[in-house]
């Protein structure tokens, strides 16, 4: 099934987190090429939490989520599967190096701190919907501080056409009939009109706003690690927030005011509430280079033992309770995809209690030629699109033809194959090598076509392959 052509309107819609398995691959289509073993695993993984919503609330605490392991080289799309699989269920998502956790200086408590950057990951999730859903409203409260200040100034500088301000109503009362005249409220209309087709972006005005910036400091917690605590949340109202006032242009301060009446419309403790209960119950730790912590002991160097590690990552992803300056979260139902090339240890290698928690295992595939032409072109956001329309902006029209989409593909896998296989990330290096000198050329060739053909491609490239040791530094 070709991906351009997945068109199920839940794809693009915020009810999605009852997909079926089918519908959730079919997305995960739409950006990824091939690795259907990963994305079924990643589709039944998600499908599964919906179906312990639906169970009766005694049994739901107790099925546990089947975490992955997803086993490929690099390139390949597992960190992008899981990536999309969570913006797709709008759930908190953090990706973290678990090799971070064996360089010198590492205690034990420090893989807590995945779990609180989850949680504020999951504040900032649901903040931005819930500003979503009164941004009609933060807009015309900021049009209306606007308009208060372009008000006297427009008056001032030129006074509007008496023809467009001067409207007459009749108010029928027990006085009978009373003319009135409802010129300012016309004369703002008008203004309002304006102001929202634009006359005044480049405007300035001045505008109050609230400093956002309290200043922060770290402590040290036995328990919670470094924290980092936010002076002005910790004393409340003791402290009046300070106003400052800005001379900006009339787009910008929309911007600024928007956001600013926003922030005030919504309940931040029911934001916290939200996100807390979503990061408990759907949210995903994406634990890449799990390869590098396998085994016993490090093999050269002053780094932690990688068993150490991982018996302090088993905590955490067995189910535990961690604080956090928000509140205690518990890990028992967030999702771990764990992901590793495993080409020098295997997941065997890890402690047994370690290798329990992820009982699921999927191998991905290395990528082949016929991926990499696929990749070039089928996703919504290929390669191909995204350099058509950067240059669009230059007034460059740019076109591909399929030799030279072949040809892309053709050199990107036989690099890989005599160097070091990076998988798809190759096609980065080859495109932009192809597309150097016409990116730097563009602002001085706007309104032209450029055609590339596997000449073209084949001429800024054939140089670098035949040296070997080039290609080495360049490719």
């Amino acid at each position: 099934m070709e991906a351009n052509k997945v068109a199920s309107p839940k794809f693009d819609g915020k009810d999605s987190y009852d997909l079926t398995p089918r519908e959730i691959v079919e997305a995960l289509d739409r950006y990824i090429i091939g690795q259907q073993a990963a994305k079924r695993a990643v589709a039944i993984a998600l499908r599964n939490r919906w179906r312990r919503q639906q169970l009766d609330e005694d049994l739901r605490d107790e099925v546990m989520p089947k975490n992955i392991i997803m086993i490929g080289p690099t390139g390949v799309g597992k960190t992008e599967i899981a990536r999309r699989i969570a913006k797709l269920a709008r759930a908190p998502f953090l990706k973290v190096e678990a090799s971070k956790f064996t360089e010198v200086g590492y205690v034990g408590r420090d893989v807590e701190s995945m779990v609180r950057d989850l949680v504020e990951l999951g504040i900032n999730l649901v903040k931005g919907e819930a500003e979503e859903r009164v941004e009609s409203r933060a807009r015309e409260i900021a049009e209306e501080r606007v308009l208060d200040q372009l008000e006297d100034k427009v008056s001032e500088r030129a006074p509007l056409d008496s023809r467009e301000t001067s409207r007459k109503t009749f108010i029928v009362s027990n006085e009978g009939i009373v003319q009135s005249d409802d010129a300012p409220r016309a004369k703002r209309d008008v203004l309002r009109m304006r102001l929202k087709a634009g006359e005044f972006d480049e405007e300035y005005v001045e505008i109050e706003i609230t400093d956002s910036h309290n200043p922060v400091i770290e402590i040290f917690s036995g328990q919670q690690g470094m924290e980092e605590m936010d002076l002005g949340n910790m004393l409340g109202n003791m402290f009046p927030k300070r106003r400052k006032r800005k001379r900006v242009k009339v787009k910008d301060a929309l911007t600024m005011l928007m956001k600013e009446e926003a922030s005030r419309l919504v309940d931040m403790d029911q934001i916290t509430q939200e996100a807390l209960h979503r990061t408990q119950q759907s949210g995903i730790i994406f634990l890449d280079e799990l390869d590098k912590i396998a085994g016993r002991e490090s093999k050269h160097g002053p780094d932690v033992s990688r068993e150490g590690v991982q018996r302090d990552l088993l905590p955490i992803v067995e189910g535990s309770s961690v604080s956090t300056k928000y509140g205690v979260v518990k890990t028992d139902h967030i999702l771990f995809i764990a992901a590793g090339a495993f080409h020098v240890s295997k997941p065997s290698d890890l402690i047994p209690e370690l290798q329990g928690r992820f009982p699921i295992r999927v191998e991905l595939e290395s990528l082949t030629q016929d991926d990499f032409q696929r990749i070039l072109t089928e996703p919504k956001n290929s390669l191909t699109r995204q350099y058509i329309a950067l240059l669009r902006t230059e007034g460059l029209d740019i076109a591909f033809d399929d030799e030279a989409i072949a040809m892309i593909a053709e050199m990107a896998f036989r690099v890989n194959e005599n160097l070091e296989n990076i998988g798809a990330r190759r096609l980065h290096t080859i495109m932009e090598k192809v597309f150097e000198t016409l990116s730097f050329d563009a602002p001085e060739l706007g309104g032209s076509a450029v055609g590339i053909t596997a000449d073209y491609v084949r001429e800024r490239l054939e140089g670098i392959l035949k040296d070997e040791d080039l290609s080495r530094y360049i490719l």
